[in-house]
């Protein structure tokens, strides 16, 4: 154990360690973590606040940078998986915007709000 703990520490204060942790690949998709945990974080806010074609602006944007993730040389897999879980974000934004808009979501948050607003008086 002792051993495997040396390694480890051994791999993190390496050259390379330190070359990556200090170039674009890593630094990169950490700032562009941010967009698929906003989504994630507004999967319980109103669906009627949702912007369609941003949404599907953000589906493209994501389909295209993980495939670009993908194949560049060295592979990117945290940018990769950044734009994967932005994909599965957005694509249920997506959802959730056609079951409010077209499939009497809007009534069933109607009937939500009013039963929470019932409950607080």
């Amino acid at each position: 154990m002792a051993s495997l703990f040396s390694r480890a520490v051994a791999s993190i204060r390496s050259k390379e360690m330190r070359d990556y942790l200090t170039s674009t690949h890593f630094w990169g998709p950490v700032a562009n973590w941010g967009i698929p945990i906003a989504a994630i974080g507004d999967l319980k806010k109103d669906p009627s606040m949702i912007s369609g074609k941003m949404t599907f602006a953000l589906c493209c944007y994501s389909l295209m940078f993980a495939r670009f993730a993908w194949m560049v040389k060295p592979r990117n897999l945290l940018l990769l998986a950044c734009h994967i879980t932005n994909e599965a974000a957005q694509l249920t934004q997506m959802g959730r915007l056609i079951h409010h808009e077209h499939f009497g979501g809007k009534a069933q948050w109607e009937a939500k709000k009013v039963a929470a607003e019932s409950k607080t008086s």
